[in-house]
């Protein structure tokens, strides 16, 4: 399986902008610029999208190992917050709180560190990956 995105940038790093079209067209043409990745500005920028991939695959992930041993999550909620530093990017915080019926917090800390370990986001990244779950 591959997926795609195209990024168009027009002008100089800081007084350029951009915009962002992913193969589903959920991203399209979504602008991005100087202001919108290292101030406040309107748009989104590439750290804030690895965020919410990291977050998304977590939790899939996160959801796979569940069902192998034998839990259904009735919530898992993830954050996931990328930190840019150094000319790149240094890290993933993830936060989970979770729903799972039944699972003990041996069972639960077991399939987190997997999911984290596991997910295709986490193996991406070169980066430190820190996990805070929380059965609530």
């Amino acid at each position: 399986m591959k997926r795609t995105a195209t990024a168009i940038w027009n002008g100089t790093g800081k007084d350029g902008s951009g915009h962002l079209t992913t193969q589903s067209t959920t991203l399209n043409q979504t602008q991005y610029s100087y202001k919108s990745r290292f101030e406040q500005g309107v748009g989104t920028n590439p750290e804030e999208l690895i965020a919410a991939a990291h977050a998304g695959c977590f939790a899939m992930k996160l959801s796979f190992v569940l069902q192998t041993g034998g839990f259904t999550a009735e919530s898992l909620d993830v954050t996931s917050t990328v930190t840019l530093g150094d000319g790149g990017i240094t890290g993933s915080d993830l936060v989970l709180k979770a729903r799972i019926p039944g699972i003990s917090p041996e069972k639960f800390k077991e399939a987190t560190e997997d999911a984290k370990l596991n997910c295709p986001v986490s193996k991406l990244l070169n980066a430190t990956i820190t996990l805070d779950a929380q059965l609530v």
